[in-house]
């Protein structure tokens, strides 16, 4: 911003507003001056400035005044009051206004350029900051350089523009939801609907209809005929999230969009043509389900026509870092806080952690981070006991002395995850990496 910041200048006395606007003008900046109050309020009316100099001590408008009416206008113009009397009381009120600082008559040159220049600086992060909380708050997007990404993004950019069925595979919290969306805002359907469904999270019953839609007294509580997912989205694109765990009865119906491109509605006798593009997604080997007959093998092969693996975040590197760093600003984004730094020492436990829930548990560890720093940095200790490995673990003997099953490691890990969210199963599934349903199977077969 120097040499081309816009400075308006007030003072009565011509003396000190000459040598104001010499030292200021050769410092590069454009340079406006007001021989009184009433002058820079007319000069504040007719054009924007990025910074106001003024003397508080002035006929007919006041430093003080000027001040209130700059911060009327745009409380993120900085105001440098000028005082011919240096106690403390004057300019701790000019602060407490909302000066940016202030200076004492006579005036030191090298106090007012430094002055000046910190304004300035200030402002500039302020609007930076306000952008990077603009862009916070906007879209999610996929972030991160690692190798890994690389490909990941070369694939996208290669089968988006395509029409071809996308099989995307990924643990828990790796983001298979944002590269579908991103698939979609790729492809030529990017100004179409891009809707998506949990198929693990949805009962039987209720998937049917969210998928194919119902007739009008079709089932009890049907009041009304209602479309189904693919019918909503026509023209566009379907994520089946969790697609291992449609149930057997509605995979026909689903290899009916696939291959013939119409859905029958419950209750309906007719077909309904339907053009989509169908995503799917699982955190699940696939190829196993069809040898244990849960997954049809026609239906596995229509889907996997082209298979994304995304990377979990424990192979990604130095991404944790950059995910760190866009995640804190768009959560302090949230809370409407300026963006804090993150210690580095807080960037090496993000760094050295493993994060088996992936980005979704890292994102709930800086969140928490966020919302629980006092201090404009987060620290470490700032995120969760599990992410710094506290949690009681002197209590419980070291792997190496018991050596337990993986089962018995899985249960034990479980257990620890739930005493850190109090028993809070959604909060513990996500961290896991696992859907709620899931956790609960686990939890069952752990009690018999």
């Amino acid at each position: 911003m120097e040499g081309k910041a816009s400075i308006l200048v007030a003072e009565d006395d011509d003396l000190t507003r000459e040598l104001l606007v010499k030292v200021l003008r050769r410092d590069g900046y454009q340079v406006v001056e007001a021989a009184d109050g009433a002058d820079a309020m007319s000069l504040l009316r007719g054009r924007p400035f990025d910074l106001v100099l003024s003397d508080i001590q002035m006929a007919r408008v006041s430093g003080m005044e000027l001040l209130e009416q700059v911060q009327k206008m745009d409380r993120e113009i900085p105001v440098v009051l000028i005082t011919a009397y240096a106690e403390p009381g004057t300019a701790m009120d000019a602060i407490a206004r909302g000066a940016a600082d202030y200076l004492a008559k006579p005036v030191d040159v090298v106090a007012l350029r430094t002055t000046v220049a910190r304004a300035l600086e200030r402002r500039r992060l302020t609007g930076e900051n306000r952008r990077l909380r603009s862009e916070a708050i906007g879209k999610k997007t996929l972030i991160g350089t690692s190798p890994a990404m690389l490909e990941l993004y070369k694939q996208i950019a290669q089968i988006a523009p395509t029409e071809v069925t996308v099989l995307i595979v990924g643990e828990s919290g790796s983001g298979k939801e944002l590269v579908a969306r991103t698939i979609h805002e790729r492809s030529r359907r990017a100004d179409r609907r891009y809707l998506a469904v949990n198929c693990a999270s949805v009962a039987e019953g209720i998937l049917e209809s969210e998928l194919f839609g119902h007739e009008r007294g079709a089932f009890t509580g049907a009041h009304s005929t209602r479309l189904g997912l693919f019918e909503e989205a026509n023209g566009g694109t379907v994520l089946l999230d969790e697609v291992g765990d449609v149930p057997a009865k509605m995979q026909a119906q689903l290899l009916r969009v696939l291959q013939e491109g119409e859905v029958r509605r419950v209750g309906s006798s007719t077909s309904t043509p339907v053009d989509v593009r169908v995503l799917a997604a699982t955190n699940r080997d696939l190829n196993v389900d069809v040898a244990e007959k849960r997954l049809r093998a026609d239906l596995f092969y229509r889907l996997n026509v082209v298979t994304l693996r995304i990377p979990p975040l424990r192979e990604r590197g130095d991404d944790v870092i950059a995910l760190a760093h866009h995640l804190v600003a768009r959560h302090a984004a949230t809370l409407g806080r300026p963006i804090p730094e993150i210690a580095q020492e807080t960037l090496e436990r993000l760094r050295g952690y493993p994060w088996p829930g992936n980005v979704r548990e890292l994102e709930n560890a800086l969140a928490r981070a966020v919302a629980m720093s006092q201090k404009s940095v987060v620290l470490p200790g700032d995120l969760p006991p599990l992410v710094l490995g506290e949690g009681g673990q002197g209590e419980r003997q070291p792997i190496e002395k018991d050596w337990p099953t993986l089962a018995e490691l899985e249960r034990r890990y479980i257990s620890r995850v739930l005493e850190r969210t109090g028993g809070n199963k959604t909060e513990a599934a996500s961290i896991l990496g696992v859907d709620r349903r899931t956790l609960q199977r686990q939890e069952q077969e752990d009690n018999r």
